[in-house]
């Protein structure tokens, strides 16, 4: 869409998405392990996962860090990740065997998993069949 004008404007590109925690070493493991990232880049506060030319996961340390609430609604969780799996069943038992912890709570079981990554962050998967 044109807006009409000349000005120079540079590119906008979607480049990660970076979770806060308290540990970014340990949940960057987690998520390096479950997805098959490797670290991109890394210091005491901050660690990047990522592909050549793909978006990629950071994770922040943050002092004092308090998890997201699962499943109540009045808690800190704005934003969640949706991993599409093949079968729910065996996903869900690689990522707990990873660190990851099944919330009791669960809407819809048979469509969808609910989630907790190690620092308490929740996570969906979802059958793509």
């Amino acid at each position: 869409m044109s807006t009409g004008t000349t000005e120079n404007t540079s590119a906008i590109r979607y480049s990660a998405v970076t979770f806060d925690c308290a540990d970014p070493a340990e949940l960057a493991r987690f998520y390096g392990d479950a997805l098959g990232l490797p670290v991109v880049y890394s210091t005491d506060g901050f660690v990047l996962l990522g592909q050549e030319g793909a978006a990629g996961l950071g994770f922040n340390r943050v002092a004092d860090h308090r998890p997201p609430s699962w499943p109540d609604e009045s808690g800190a969780k704005q934003a969640h990740l949706e991993l599409g799996v093949d079968d729910l069943d065996a996903a869900q038992a690689r990522l707990v065997r990873l660190g990851a912890v099944v919330p009791e709570f669960q809407p819809d079981p048979d469509r969808w998993r609910v989630l907790l990554d190690p620092a308490g962050h929740p996570f969906c998967l979802s059958c793509l069949v």
